[in-house]
């Protein structure tokens, strides 16, 4: 049992850095206005091998550092309001995740892995337009405007997230299969030792 613990606690914080170091390092590959999400994958591969509350952690990690390193453009509208989308979406995404491969898993872990992979982004961008309604619609109807958008909706999907969704959610397609390969590589051990 203190074995089990000590190997979650040490990939936890290697996922974790992993987190930072992806998203920090993200924050200079742009695809309209804002710059891509590449830590989606390690989230899904914390919330599959140690469950929603990890998801939720490292989430909420990969929140934190969007606000240090990439969120000038909403802190300057509203700064809770930024923090709470930014931590929000991805904690939400991370928990989501983790909760539909929990549902799944026993059934067919490929198929919980591919599910929870197309959870997080959907879920992260939902709740970052959400949030965007709730607390910079000005801001975001002004923008809009200005790139020549007169339906925020259309604006929404085309210019404003509609090309780092798809971009995300094929990273995670592909990234699937390794995460699937990863998790039979990691859980075989533990079960045989187990038994």
């Amino acid at each position: 049992m203190k074995s089990q613990n000590t190997k979650a606690l040490v990939g936890m914080g290697i996922l974790t850095a992993i987190v930072v170091v992806l998203q920090s390092l993200a924050s200079s590959i742009r695809f309209g206005p804002f710059s891509i999400t590449l830590v989606l994958a390690p989230i899904v591969i914390g919330a599959a091998m140690y469950g929603w509350k990890a998801g939720a952690w490292l989430g909420a990690v990969f929140g934190i550092v969007v606000v240090a390193t990439d969120a000038g453009a909403f802190l300057a509208i509203s700064p809770i309001g930024t923090v709470c989308t930014c931590v929000g979406k991805g904690m939400l995404a991370g928990l989501a995740s983790g909760l539909v491969y929990q549902l799944i898993e026993k059934r067919n872990q490929t198929a919980a892995v591919i599910t929870a992979g197309i959870v997080c982004p959907v879920v992260n961008t939902g709740v970052f337009l959400l949030c965007c309604l709730l607390f910079f619609l000005d801001s975001v109807k002004e923008w809009g405007a200005g790139a020549g958008y007169d339906n925020i909706g259309a604006y929404f999907l085309f210019a404003f997230v509609g090309v780092n969704f798809l971009v995300e959610l094929g990273i995670n397609m592909v990234l699937s299969t390794a995460i699937v390969r990863i998790l039979k590589t990691v859980k075989r051990p533990a079960a045989s030792a187990a038994a």
